[in-house]
């Protein structure tokens, strides 16, 4: 009996390590498994979907479920490419799955599913990476270059200063010094944050409610701020204050963003609005590492969108779509993020941006 119980367990190890998602379903369609794979792609839990009919989580898919009830009973199994799913949260998903009758008491469907959208995941965090190295070399080196002729701008200045005798005169060099200063301040926020990181155990929520607080603040309460989070998510290890920065950062955007769009898509006016959500996700990749849990955040506004061009070049520095920007708050938000092994994405369409953050929970696997 204790070997059969081991067996089982191992195989459950290797269901829940594994990419590609897992369903198993009792031939009147109805869940009896999903493996942590494919509680990600369907947005829900085994713990919630167990016992449930497949057409509760999964909507509108037709043909999936004429695939699905036909091998169940054939006993035959058939591959499809390219199905679109759409899912009970509203979310579409492009998969290729394959299902088969499993030969057992009482016999069981197995489905095995691969996200189509996952390979343009990998290539799109492979850029966003890959970016942000180069901005990171690029910003190092453009600092040096103007930190060492501002050093010798500020020197020549305090000298010059100290030999005129009318204040008139220095007022002109004190200008220069600050001056001199303020570019300085510039240059090391492009740099981003340049002192090792605090980290502590921190509680993800605390940060977006600190957040929350004074956004609402800001706003005056005119922009509607909406939380929408996962209760069961552990504490992460990070520097706090630095994470406040890179939230803040993101969620003034947003507001800016929600006070410009007063309509939504039928011309009705709507109140600015910006929702703060959490969730878990299971055997996520960010980069070359892959993780065991992963804590997604999202900051959601329902402002006018971000147009193709810019979302491309979003996170470099000094890139902003308002004329009184600088374009360095996603910039160190994105390096914030990068310095605690997380990423920053972006997606957005007129009346929904969306700022998605992923931070491990747990070490690489």
């Amino acid at each position: 009996m204790a070997q059969s119980s081991t067996s089982e367990n191992h195989f459950k190890n290797m269901l829940d390590n594994l990419t590609t998602s897992v369903v198993v379903l009792e031939r009147n369609l109805v869940i009896h498994y999903l493996n942590p794979a494919a509680e990600n792609l369907f947005e829900t839990s085994m713990t919630r979907s167990a016992g449930l009919a497949l057409s509760d989580i999964l909507l509108d898919s037709d043909d999936a479920f004429r695939t699905l009830r036909k091998a169940s009973e054939t006993g035959h199994s058939y591959t499809r490419r390219e199905t679109e799913f759409l899912l009970a949260s509203g979310s579409q998903r492009t998969v290729d799955y394959s299902v088969s009758l499993l030969d057992q008491d009482p016999a069981v469907l197995l489905v095995e599913i691969q996200p189509r959208d996952r390979l343009l995941r990998i290539s799109r965090e492979e850029d966003l990476i890959a970016q942000q190295e180069t901005t990171r070399i690029l910003v190092r080196g453009m600092a040096h270059e103007i930190k060492n002729p501002l050093g010798g701008i500020r020197g020549a200045a305090q000298l010059l200063d100290r030999e005129l005798a009318s204040a008139d005169q220095r007022e002109y060099t004190r200008v220069i010094i600050e001056e001199a200063d303020r570019l300085r301040s510039l240059v090391d926020r492009m740099l981003g944050p340049n002192k090792a990181l605090k980290l502590a155990r921190t509680n993800i929520h605390e940060v977006l409610e600190r957040v929350r607080t004074l956004l609402d603040a800001e706003s005056k309460g005119r922009v509607l701020l909406q939380r929408d989070y996962d209760p069961s998510l552990p504490e992460l290890l990070g520097d706090k204050e630095l994470l406040i920065q890179a939230f803040l950062n993101i969620a003034r955007n947003a507001m800016e963003a929600a006070f410009e769009s007063p309509t939504n898509h039928s011309g009705v006016e709507q109140a600015p609005s910006i929702t703060f959500r959490t969730r878990a996700l299971r055997q996520v990749s960010i980069g070359p590492n892959r993780h065991r849990l992963v804590c997604r955040i999202d900051i959601i506004d329902n402002g006018p969108g971000i147009t193709p061009e810019l979302r491309q070049n979003i996170f470099y520095p000094m890139i902003s779509g308002r004329a009184n920007g600088t374009g360095l708050g996603l910039s160190i938000t994105q390096s914030i993020i990068g310095q605690h092994h997380g990423l920053v994405e972006c997606e957005s369409e007129p009346g929904q941006t969306d700022f998605i953050i992923f931070l491990p929970l747990e070490g690489t696997s």
